[in-house]
């Protein structure tokens, strides 16, 4: 059978403090998504989000997008980045126009979206997204399209992301030093929340917990915005060194048996059942704390380190909750991806702790894509490839010369002062 044509191609690089995974996509004739390759490596040189080596992290983004490039059987050169750390924060700013009970047209839409230009205040922070979420009319909230409609006043809400400068630069320069170019930064709670939620959800109320290694992002959304967002410095890392710590292990055994043999959820057989520390062929070297003379530990106390940890991590989950105002009607359904939400029992734990129904949020069964991949850990590198094939309108790029994408090459004094420009609004 002949594949389908592909008229469009992305590539996206989701940069995690765990691991660092890459993504070749395809959008068919006939509107297709079709994932053409994708590959990750373990991540190095990045800690809660952040660059700290950057030829290490150099390495590992080249790594990844090779791997890709390789079962797509294509080069690519350019890659739409996902952040999760640099200080994210969300905002939304309104703005009205006066229409005068006229026909909405085009223009007035395009003068509606210049004016929010002047309602963003990022106080120095730099602007990741400033996009529309949704158009009023009169004061009546939930327009999608406006043109052709008619009003006394035209209004939006724009939802707008910030994050620290200094951190972006280098997550892109990162990537510009394996010689490709930085289509844009996408904010991870973004193309999670793109790959996850339905457009129901995010009208309805929905919190969202991308549950990563270092870092959890608590994003609140409602009618069909990102409203609130909290980050959280801890993540599934914080419960393989809980393991690690609790058993005198090394990491790389701590994290084996939280994958293995971990739950977040006891069983009264768990006293009964003996685990072994070290995997096949790693007999030999110390015996791990509580463990018997064969170097096994009983399941149950490593369910009990998992939970402790955990519960710790709910607490500021459910903080994060009640900062953002996530309660009452519009605070029932809260959706956990990322790689800590692969844990057995997690969506049932966190219920109980949070006192909402949960669910485990996947990666969207796009064609093509590798069933390892079909997996909460790479739902964000999913949502980067929607995202960017869906090419939301940026209020910044309205009224000028309007580019799909938004690129950061270059090296030179010309290119770092366009950036700057572009970076700071």
């Amino acid at each position: 059978m002949a594949q389908p044509r592909i008229s469009r191609v992305f590539s996206a690089v989701n940069i995690g403090s765990f691991r660092i995974s890459a993504m070749i996509a395809g959008v068919s004739e006939t509107g297709e998504m079709i994932v053409l390759g994708s590959g990750h490596r373990a991540s190095q040189g990045i800690k809660r989000g952040y660059v700290t080596d950057m030829a290490a992290a150099t390495y590992a983004v080249r790594d990844a997008v090779e791997r890709a490039e390789k079962i797509a059987n294509i080069s690519v050169s350019s890659v739409w980045i996902g952040c999760s750390g640099a200080g994210l924060a969300s905002q939304v700013a309104e703005v009205e126009i006066d229409i005068g009970g006229r026909r909405i047209e085009q223009e007035d839409i395009d003068h509606l979206l210049v004016s929010a230009r002047d309602v963003i205040r990022p106080d120095g922070r730099m602007v990741l997204h400033a996009q529309p979420a949704q158009y009023t009319l009169d004061g009546a909230h939930g327009v999608a399209e406006p043109k052709g409609l008619h009003a006394e006043q035209l209004g939006v809400d724009i939802h707008v992301m910030l994050a620290d400068g200094a951190p972006i630069r280098n997550l892109t320069e990162a990537v510009q030093a394996a010689h490709l170019e930085v289509d844009g930064v996408i904010g991870s709670p973004i193309a999670a929340g793109q790959a996850c939620l339905s457009p129901e959800e995010r009208d309805l109320g929905v919190a969202l917990v991308e549950f990563g290694a270092e870092v959890m992002n608590v994003s609140a959304y409602a009618n069909g915005m990102l409203v609130g967002l909290v980050s959280i410095p801890s993540g599934s890392a914080d419960i393989t060194d809980a393991v690690a710590s609790a058993f005198g292990i090394r990491r790389f055994q701590a994290e084996r048996l939280k994958c293995v043999n971990g739950s977040a959820i006891a069983s009264p057989a768990d006293h009964r059942e003996m685990i072994p520390v070290n995997a096949p062929g790693e007999e030999g070297g110390p015996l791990a704390r509580h463990a018997d003379d064969k170097n096994r530990i009983p399941r149950a106390e490593l369910i009990s380190v998992i939970t402790g940890q955990l519960g710790r991590q709910m607490e500021d989950v459910s903080k994060a909750l009640k900062t953002l105002g996530f309660n009452g009607r519009r605070g029932q359904q809260v959706v956990f991806t990322g790689g800590g939400a692969e844990l057995v029992g997690l969506a049932d734990y966190a219920q109980s702790a949070l006192g909402k129904p949960v669910r485990i949020g996947r990666a969207p069964e796009l064609t093509g894509l590798a069933e390892a991949h079909v997996k909460p850990g790479f739902s964000t590198l999913s949502g980067l490839v929607l995202y960017a094939a869906a090419d939301p309108v940026d209020i910044r790029s309205v009224g000028r010369n309007y580019q799909k994408t938004m690129r950061y090459g270059g090296f030179g004094t010309v290119g770092r002062v366009y950036r700057a420009m572009r970076e700071y609004f």
